[in-house]
């Protein structure tokens, strides 16, 4: 019994990646934001945002999702993934302290 659960174990997290994408998050509340919207995508299993190197390090089920499409899911969010613009009219709806032109941010 204990063998079997150890096998079913291993094989669900040898079925997962990871990526790490650049975003263009600057505050704790995009920190938020991303981290939990990216859960209601299909196949994200987890999401860390560190805001000091503004990288997201995500973990998928690669038979569920792809990178791009986490890419894609990340700029509707609002945020800009490595050299992917955020959604411009998804951008314009976030609030003053999330945007990266916002004066502090400068």
């Amino acid at each position: 019994m204990i063998i079997v659960g150890l096998f079913l174990t291993v094989n669900l997290f040898a079925q997962n990646a990871e990526i790490k994408i650049k975003t263009s998050a600057v505050c704790d509340r995009c920190k938020k934001t991303i981290e939990y919207d990216l859960l209601f995508e299909k196949g994200i299993k987890k999401a860390s945002l560190d805001l000091d190197s503004k990288v997201v390090a995500v973990v998928y089920n690669p038979k569920k999702t792809d990178e791009q499409k986490i890419r894609i899911a990340i700029t509707k969010i609002r945020y800009d993934a490595d050299t992917m613009a955020a959604d411009s009219v998804a951008y314009s709806k976030l609030p003053d302290c999330c945007k990266k032109d916002a004066p502090e941010h400068r």
